[in-house]
């Protein structure tokens, strides 16, 4: 399948925006896991994401102000990509210098500091995504991105764990080889600085940096910021679909944050998780990306909400399953296929739908940053006692409470349907 420029550009964008995230998720808990930290305390941790459901706070800064040097050498939305992505890889390394046994606080600190470079990040590629890609290249382009976005989370998981181990064997210690892994995810994050390299600045940023460019910088960033926000709450049902947005992933964060502990304490080593998830885990993971992008293209965008909200719930099912099983390979890689196939499809069609909701290139940035802001509460803050749930009551009945966790969500996409809500939206760039 040939690839139009722009798309393979979004593709390779998609894949540097999904790397770092598992980075300070659940591959540092699978660390932190291996070291002896217990299940409350890593729950706790899902709070170090808190950048990503403040992003949106800064993101007028993305909109409106110049990077010295670098938006001079390379426009407005490369120069803050290059700028980001060079941080990014400077908190990775201090990341891997830090002890989750000895000093914790250093670990969350650090953690911390790679999840503010990595949403500082999305917030630069969620805008040119949406302002490079014409509507003929939009279905490739979304499957594209989030395909790709997946396989970078993959390598962050997966690859770093197969890393560690290559790294033991050669006779280092854990904790140089936790280490050592960390430093080759940071080298990766230049993929998608030769990626920015090779792009070109997105006509629609040309045109409004044009529009802007005589206007002092603070009065760019209070239009930014007020226009952004003013003109989505000025919509109607606003309020319900924000609701919306927060609930929709809810119950793929509660459960995404424990799976890998929950392998961990099933009696599985890290290379069996590892192998599976890169393995067949990866092979959904593409299929679901496609597939979530056929289902958008082909229906509706409320029943393809509905498609993917209803499947990315029923899946966790399957690891309630899977705590009834035991350690069995093959049942394993059945429920990573579930979660990861199910998951895609349900990012795909998210995704649409907070394009679909931003429509005006003065601030792309900020409305995409406040919307996948509010989407990351579920994964920060309202999963963040996901681990105290589990030792509550066990692994099978957290699965079937993650199930549940999904109605609210489907309840607010009835109201919505029922008043109209996505006929205003317009239809879906997929």
């Amino acid at each position: 399948m040939y690839l139009q420029p722009r798309v393979l550009i979004v593709l390779l964008l998609g894949f540097s925006s999904g790397l770092p995230l598992a980075l300070s998720g659940s591959t540092l808990l699978v660390w932190m896991r291996e070291s002896g930290v217990d299940l409350g305390t890593i729950g706790l941790f899902a709070l170090v994401g808190t950048p990503y459901t403040l992003k949106f706070a800064w993101a007028p800064l993305v909109d409106a102000l110049h990077v010295p040097i670098f938006t001079r050498a390379f426009g407005r939305r490369r120069g803050w990509l290059v700028f980001s992505q060079l941080l990014l890889i400077g908190a990775i390394l201090l990341l891997a210098l830090t002890d989750p046994v000895r000093s914790p606080l250093f670990v969350a600190l650090g953690a911390l500091l790679v999840a503010t470079m990595s949403s500082t990040q999305d917030i630069v590629v969620d805008a040119f995504r949406v302002e490079s890609l014409p509507e003929s290249e939009q279905a490739a382009g979304m499957a594209s991105y989030v395909a790709a976005y997946r396989i970078g989370m993959l390598v962050s998981t997966a690859g770093v764990l197969f890393l560690v181990s290559a790294f033991e064997d050669t006779g280092i210690g854990r904790s140089s080889a936790w280490m050592w892994g960390y430093v080759a995810m940071a080298a990766l994050v230049l993929i998608g600085t030769v990626t920015v390299l090779a792009a070109t600045e997105p006509e629609q940023s040309v045109r409004a940096e044009a529009k802007t460019h005589d206007e002092a910088a603070f009065s760019r960033v209070m239009h930014a910021a007020i226009g952004a926000f003013s003109e989505f709450l000025s919509r109607k049902h606003a309020l319900t679909a924000l609701a919306f947005v927060v609930l929709f992933k809810l119950t793929d964060a509660f459960s995404g944050t424990m799976t890998a502990p929950f392998v961990i304490d099933l009696g599985f080593t890290r290379n069996d998780y590892a192998a599976i998830v890169k393995g067949v885990g990866l092979a959904a993971t593409l299929i679901g990306g496609f597939a979530g992008g056929y289902v958008a293209r082909r229906y509706s965008l409320v029943a393809s909400l509905w498609i993917g909200g209803v499947l990315q719930a029923i899946s966790n099912l399957v690891f309630a399953w899977l705590a009834f099983v035991g350690t069995s390979q093959w049942a394993l890689a059945a429920a990573i296929s579930a979660e990861n196939f199910t998951g895609a499809i349900g990012t795909v069609i998210f995704v649409a739908y907070l394009s679909a909701l931003c429509r005006n290139p003065l601030h792309t940035a900020t409305q995409y940053a406040l919307l996948t802001a509010l989407a990351a509460i579920g994964r920060t803050y309202l999963s963040s006692g996901a681990g105290y749930v589990a030792e509550a009551t066990g692994w099978p009945l957290f699965f079937v409470i993650s199930v549940a966790i999904a109605v609210p969500s489907l309840i607010l996409l009835t109201w919505l349907q029922r008043r109209g809500h996505f006929e205003a939206v317009g239809p879906v760039k997929v």
